[in-house]
């Protein structure tokens, strides 16, 4: 049979990429900010910590973005 026609057996292939599967220092790091900051998103005019579901969310010229107040939701728009 030819390398190209073998077939692969994907457990296989499966067990041997999980035994070298490492994360490396920057992908610790990033996946720690992903499971801390998860839920997290900053008003969009000015970077407020949004939590929960206590927020604005506004289309703006094709783009959904999220506000504190509709104060900033205002002022955002006015700017843009």
């Amino acid at each position: 049979m030819s390398e190209e026609n073998k077939e692969v057996n994907v457990y296989n292939e499966a067990e041997k990429l999980e035994e070298n599967d490492e994360i490396e220092p920057s992908e610790e790091g990033f996946m720690k900010g992903y499971e801390s900051d998860a839920d997290e998103s900053t008003c969009a005019n000015c970077h407020t910590v949004l939590k929960g579901t206590d927020f604005i969310e506004e289309e703006i010229k094709g783009n959904v973005y999220r506000f504190c107040s509709r104060k900033c939701a205002d002022a955002f728009e006015i700017r843009t």
